[in-house]
């Protein structure tokens, strides 16, 4: 056989035998796992810190430290033969969180759970997850929005211990449908399951499972699950979701998540029908992701951005049955009535 022949058949053998396969080097990480990403950093720069993007290592620690003891605080044992609160609430330990309490005492800290630290990015603590403004943050509200807040702050009167509703049409506490979407367990409060996906008061677990056609994100609030579908079409306008239509591609290393078709009411305050936003999920290392995003809606007057650590966790997700647990509804609505 001539030697030319022989070796285009060997050739032709390799073809249809080939050798066990080699990992494409463009081939995406896999995001999987599960995340913690509670963190100190606020959302917005805090005022002490305007005109200034990080904080030291040294001005870190005294942030967790306050929050460590206030915390404890909250979370002592509560004297059995304590009186009742005074009428309209007081504030507690940590005043941050008293209006979530209503001012007469709700959940202690045994029930939050916040961090323990800022989160550090390339060496430095940035003072907010907002990162565009630069002043770190919300952009100023459009007409749009400033009516929206007035519309929605109709519904929150001060606790004076009456009702301050009585006089109204329709008031706040007439119907179930009239409250709002987290204490119907539709969706868990401050965006905690975006998009944007925003640390809240507890419950910062998620779990992340990829495939090549889709990527799942499991937040253990209200146990809400994001399904992101891969190189998609976004679903037509008329089809509407409480999370938005998510729709994902890859950009390197980093996961690209472009979402619309949200409901009027949605998870991330003030904004409405019209939110787009657009997600970036990148590895930094083993251990962390970096959690990037930027949000555009007609209730502020320019597009607003943030970015912040989701430290991977060993931690479990277990199962919030919000709606199977949720006798304060039913309490919220007999006590308006009383």
């Amino acid at each position: 056989m001539p030697k030319l022949l022989s070796v285009m058949i060997l050739i032709a053998v390799f073809s249809l035998y080939p050798s066990a396969p080699v990992a494409a080097s463009d081939e995406p990480p896999d995001l999987s796992g599960t995340y913690n990403v509670a963190t100190l950093t606020p959302l917005q720069r805090p005022k002490r810190f305007e005109g200034k993007a990080a904080i030291t290592a040294q001005e870190a620690e005294q942030i967790a430290e306050y929050w460590a003891n206030n915390l404890a605080k909250d979370a002592a044992p509560s004297d059995p033969n304590r009186g009742a609160p005074e009428k309209g609430g007081t504030e507690f330990y940590a005043p941050e969180f008293a209006g979530a309490a209503g001012g007469v005492g709700g959940y202690n800290a045994f029930y939050v759970d916040i961090g323990d630290s800022n989160f550090m990015v390339d060496g430095k603590y940035p003072t907010s997850i907002i990162t565009s403004p630069e002043n770190g943050r919300l952009p100023a509200m459009s007409e749009q929005g400033k009516a929206q807040a007035m519309k929605r702050a109709a519904n929150r009167g001060k606790n004076t211990g009456t009702a301050w509703w009585i006089d109204r049409e329709k008031g706040p506490y007439d119907d179930p449908e009239a409250r709002p979407l987290a204490e119907r367990c539709l969706l868990g409060f401050g965006s905690t399951a975006g998009p944007p996906a925003l640390p809240v008061m507890y419950n910062n677990m998620k779990r992340i499972v990829q495939t090549e056609a889709h990527v799942m994100i499991l937040n253990e609030m209200n146990h809400d699950a994001r399904v992101v579908r891969m190189n998609a079409e976004h679903a037509p306008e008329d089809v509407r979701k409480w999370l938005g239509d998510s729709i994902g591609h890859w950009d390197g290393d980093t996961l690209v998540v472009d979402t619309t078709n949200f409901r009027e009411e949605n998870g991330l305050f003030l904004a409405g029908r019209d939110l787009h936003v657009v997600e970036r999920f990148t590895p930094m290392d083993d251990d962390r992701l970096l959690y990037e995003f930027t949000v555009e809606d007609p209730a502020w007057v320019e597009p607003w951005s943030g970015a912040y650590v989701w430290p991977r966790s060993d931690d479990l997700v277990f199962e919030y049955a919000c709606h199977e647990g949720n006798y304060a509804l039913g309490g919220i609505l007999r006590g308006a009535r009383v």
